[in-house]
């Protein structure tokens, strides 16, 4: 029975210090991809285009594009080509 219950504690021990190895390890590897990432956001976004209505600079990824303008959200678009159309 005393052999039993030394294992167990021993096996806990084990357990809980294997885990914090591995949340130690796992806040390192988000730390480092962390550092490496910013170079690798900029360049796999693509250029940077200009906004018809409000001018803002954005990537080309997060914009919208309207008969060759290049707009920052769909309310801009709409307001431009109102705009366009009164004119």
């Amino acid at each position: 029975m005393n052999l039993l219950l030394i294992r167990l504690i021993i096996f806990a021990v084990l357990f809980f210090a294997g885990l914090k190895l591995y949340r130690i390890y796992r806040e390192w590897k988000l730390d480092r991809d962390d550092l490496l990432s910013p170079d690798e956001g900029t360049a796999s976004q693509g250029q940077m285009v200009r906004c018809r209505y409000c001018q803002v600079h954005l990537p080309e990824t997060d914009a919208l594009r309207e008969r060759g303008d290049w707009f920052c959200s769909s309310a801009h678009r709409d307001k431009y080509l109102e705009e366009q159309k009164s004119d």
